[in-house]
């Protein structure tokens, strides 16, 4: 018997039409695209009457009625073609009305979904860690439920979250992925479906996925599948304007998986289609309208000398964190990409070495999002390495004293490999003891004397510091 005392919605019965009680939202509701409000709640519902907030659809590059959305599955086997993001996952009841079909049982999919939701998404975004706002909620979330290939993809994800951490191999994965590839190839096979944002958020994260496995061959054929369609759409810039999220991870996936950057990037007044400068950057330039003595006499080149100036400004202000908020992605996305796309500065050791630690320094302040960049931290180190030497020649200043103890600190931070770290933290006690350095207020300040953001990352140099002086 129906423990629902659903009569009809409002809008249904103010027309007096007959209403679908079996489904999330009734038919006449979801053409006119209007909130479906019941006049009675369901009497097993656990959770309050207040409705939920209507899906995005702002990051569609494709009309709706241009492509054939997936048939969804509901509850009491119906169908329908759109879905609210209801909230949070809750043991106590199935949020979940509807969702593309797969070949797993229903009790499998919705603790991946909850998985997806209640974890997975914030690993991927860890900067917004507020469910009503995170993009892989609010923004992905709505059209995996929507494209059968990327809701594939977004549970394999989280599948092979729970295989990983249980250590019993990954079936369920690799039927996902077997799926995901042919779902997404069917996408790809239609110029209409392949230039979509939803079959580019599928194919970067296919990219992750099989890096991430240690396949790097498929991982860079998805990545250069992923660069062909964003050349279609006009380049990274305008896949931005359609959606942020897809073009963010694009760009910053495609660095992570590669090692180096797949794409452009816009000069300092935003021309050109690569990926932004943020609008702190584009303000920074009136740093640039006075000599910085600090980047003076370091004896720069001038690309580098532009970068650190302008980063010196951002930092240094007063709650400089605060200030940045979300924009702090964008930012080292940004920096990282235009620092690793200068050229190697052999001729200038402090250029070349300040080069590769404020990549190394951006990269830590940031955080992992989307996917680890402990490679791409080790590729940069390796350049750095060689220059050190150089660098320790450069003395007789206060201001090199300083970048050579910044360079080490922020080399050490970075280091995953106990062997580099071994090395530098050898090397940043000789620099030490050269230096007569004894508390790490003394190291702090020299390290406020090049760059310094103050954040919660900031313990971990302090205690990298008192290992080192003690």
């Amino acid at each position: 018997m129906r423990t629902s005392l659903r009569r009809s919605c409002n809008a249904c019965a103010k027309a007096k039409h007959s209403c679908d009680l079996g489904t999330p939202k009734c038919s006449r509701c979801v053409k006119r695209k209007v909130t479906c409000i019941y006049a009675n709640a369901p009497l097993s519902s656990s959770i309050s009457s207040t409705s939920a907030p209507e899906p995005s659809d702002c990051g569609r590059s494709v009309d709706k009625s241009e492509t054939k959305r997936p048939l969804l599955k509901s509850r009491d086997g119906s169908s329908d073609d759109s879905m609210d993001l209801l909230r949070p996952p809750d043991t106590s009841f199935d949020p979940f009305d509807s969702y593309p079909s797969t070949r797993l049982p229903r009790v499998h999919v919705q603790r991946l979904i909850q998985h997806f939701l209640s974890n997975i998404s914030f690993q991927y975004y860890p900067l917004d860690l507020n469910m009503m706002s995170n993009p892989f909620i609010v923004s992905w979330w709505p059209l995996a439920l929507a494209d059968q290939a990327l809701f594939h993809v977004s549970i394999q994800t989280a599948s092979l979250d729970e295989e990983r951490r249980a250590q019993r191999g990954f079936p369920i994965s690799e039927l996902l992925m077997a799926d995901s590839v042919s779902l997404v190839r069917k996408k790809i096979g239609s110029s209409l479906l392949a230039i979509q944002d939803e079959t580019l958020n599928s194919v970067v994260t296919l990219a992750a996925i099989e890096h991430g496995k240690g396949n790097i061959d498929a991982s860079r054929v998805h990545i250069d599948g992923a660069k062909r369609i964003v050349g279609i759409r006009g380049g990274i810039d305008q896949v931005k304007q359609a959606s942020p999220l897809t073009a963010r991870m694009i760009a910053w996936v495609s660095l992570l998986v590669t090692g180096s950057p797949q794409y452009p990037v816009q000069d300092d007044i935003a021309i050109g289609d690569g990926v932004a400068p943020t609008l702190q950057w584009l303000l920074a330039a009136t740093f640039l309208e006075t000599q910085d003595p600090v980047v003076q006499a370091l004896q720069l080149e001038p690309d580098i000398a532009d970068i650190l100036t302008r980063l010196r400004g951002i930092f240094h202000q007063p709650d400089a964190l605060v200030f940045l908020g979300s924009e702090l992605h964008d930012l080292t996305c940004f920096v990282v990409h235009k620092l690793l796309l200068t050229p190697p500065l052999t001729i200038s050791p402090q250029s070349e070495c300040l080069r590769c630690a404020m990549a190394l320094y951006m990269l830590i302040i940031h955080g992992t999002t989307y996917y680890t960049h402990t490679e791409l931290a080790n590729s940069i180190i390796q350049r750095l390495k060689s220059q050190l030497p150089a660098l320790a020649g450069k003395t007789g200043s206060v201001l090199f004293d300083s970048l050579q103890i910044w360079v080490l600190s922020v080399t050490i931070a970075s280091a995953t490999d106990p062997a580099d770290a071994q090395w530098f933290t050898y090397v940043a006690k000789i620099a030490a003891n050269a230096m007569g350095l004894q508390s790490w207020d003394e190291v702090i300040a020299h390290l406020r004397n090049i760059l310094w953001l103050e954040t919660e990352r900031a313990e971990i140099f302090r205690q990298q510091w008192d290992a080192i002086l003690t």
